[in-house]
């Protein structure tokens, strides 16, 4: 969801400072250091997601387990 929507931001950044070659002088405006320097932002956008996600997963998991634990001890108690 939300951390779908940061990638998606990042993509329409790098793709908005990608340049075509100006064919008439054959001068390249877009280098190889920008390359580099997107790559990397996508890959720092993309892994630090992935990372959240995991997170958030194993704490939602944790969560519904000691939740559900509660629940179980307290029915229990009750009968």
């Amino acid at each position: 969801g939300v951390l779908g929507i940061y990638g998606l931001i990042v993509a329409i950044i790098i793709a908005g400072r990608v340049t075509q070659p100006d064919n008439a002088a054959g001068i390249n405006t877009y280098s190889q250091y920008n390359g580099w320097a997107h790559i990397g932002a996508g890959l720092t956008c993309g892994l630090s997601c992935l990372a959240a996600g995991a997170t958030i997963g194993m704490i939602g998991e944790t969560g519904v387990l000691a939740t559900g634990l509660r629940a179980q001890g307290n029915h229990a108690r009750m009968f």
